[in-house]
């Protein structure tokens, strides 16, 4: 590090905290991650990281370290859950990245977590803390002195931007008195993680190819599958309507009641509850996007710290990877303006999570859609060609960071 480097403190080391201090270090600053865990685990699902995800990826130095364990599928397949018939599908594959530059992968997260890592440890301008918490802040006119807990003392940590990246159940969130308190959204995940080549494995890949995502929609579930660990084996997420429980961690879940979400799908879909457990039963929190993002002109919240949404568009990890490259670059553009530069932040991000966050509400009323409206789905979903499907996603997959005017 040089005299000069700008420091920057980010709390937390998920998905939003590792991106932002490598997209800050490759802008020249300083970063310091405080982690609250005492260390890092392999823990989560899977994530599907679409070309707007994939592409600030690559320019970071991940994608070398994440593509031997992801999957490039080759489309996007949506079936009816009842009788597994095909709707439609986008294609993905070689296709998607020669549109939009950049491919698309689907991975475990803590496979993308130790592609991240391995490319933060190699960095000498980043370190990283685990087991220390981020208790308070007091701005400063040229700064923020953040107060670190750890090994039972206080330290105060000082730097130009305190980044929290702490999830939706956010403390730094909490600390600037945001109107943002997470919500329950009325929807839980049940997720878990099959074996490909166990009998239930090789079962369930009769109906649900192993080069593919798919979709299975019904009209009070709907379950996503695709591959996972190099193709070693398949992450499988049903989502439906459930009951807020109070526990931030997911729970082990009653197969029974997975069972139940279940009934009135195919055979082969409704005996997954009790053949592809264990299965953690997460429920669905959001973040409302016009909540308040920055305080004290030197904090600044991302990913779902600030606008946790629910997954049906499956953007969440892209949607914090977007967040930390474009408030390094806003950042690193105006040295002596960091007001300014988060203002450009939030000008840049909102629209953008609020258009997604619609189209997410968009899926979950087509996917869970029943009678004639099911019917009319799947009838305008049949006849519309796969290169029309993809073009209607260029907004979303071909973005990139906006040039910032220093």
């Amino acid at each position: 590090m040089t005299g000069q480097a700008r420091r920057i403190i980010v709390a937390g080391a998920g998905i939003a905290g590792l991106t932002a201090a490598l997209a800050f270090a490759a802008r020249g600053c300083f970063v310091e991650i405080y982690e609250r865990a005492p260390r890092l685990e392999e823990a989560g699902a899977g994530l599907q990281l679409s070309p707007n995800a994939t592409r600030i990826l690559a320019s970071l130095g991940v994608i070398d370290a994440l593509s031997p364990l992801a999957v490039r599928p080759e489309a996007v397949v949506l079936r009816d859950a009842r009788t597994l018939r095909e709707v439609t599908r986008v294609p993905l594959g070689g296709g998607a990245e020669r549109r939009w530059g950049a491919p698309y992968l689907v991975a475990h997260r803590a496979d993308l977590q130790g592609a991240l890592l391995a490319r933060l440890r190699s960095n000498d301008n980043i370190k990283l803390a685990t087991g220390a918490v981020v208790s308070g802040f007091a701005s400063r006119p040229d700064g923020v002195t953040v107060a670190v807990e750890r090994g039972g003392t206080t330290e105060e940590i000082s730097g130009e931007l305190l980044v929290g990246a702490d999830g939706v159940w956010s403390s730094i969130r909490e600390l600037t008195g945001a109107n943002g308190k997470s919500r329950f959204a009325g929807d839980v995940a049940w997720r878990s993680t099959l074996h490909a080549e166990s009998p239930a494995g090789r079962a369930f890949q009769s109906i649900a190819r192993s080069d593919v995502v798919t979709a299975f929609m019904h009209r009070s579930v709907h379950l996503i599958a695709y591959p996972v660990r190099g193709g070693s084996a398949v992450n499988l997420v049903a989502l439906a309507k459930g009951q807020a429980f109070a526990k931030i961690r997911p729970e082990a879940a009653d197969p029974d009641g997975l069972a139940a979400a279940l009934r009135g799908t195919a055979p082969g879909i409704a005996r997954l509850a009790q053949e592809a457990g264990p299965w953690t039963l997460w429920p669905l929190h959001t973040v409302a996007p016009a909540a308040q993002w920055t305080a004290a002109g030197r904090v600044v919240l991302i990913g779902d710290a600030a606008h946790a949404m629910t997954p049906f568009a499956a953007q969440g990890a892209a949607m914090a990877i977007e967040d930390a490259a474009t408030l390094a670059a806003f950042v690193a553009a105006a040295p002596a303006d960091m007001g300014g530069a988060l203002a450009r932040y939030e000008a840049i991000r909102r629209p953008r999570i609020a258009q997604v966050s619609k189209r997410g509400a968009l899926n979950r009323f087509t996917w869970h859609a029943s009678g004639p409206v099911a019917l009319a789905r799947n009838l305008v979903l049949a006849v519309l060609p796969g290169a029309k499907l993809a073009a209607d996603l260029d907004w979303l997959y071909g973005w990139t960071v906006p040039e910032a005017e220093s």
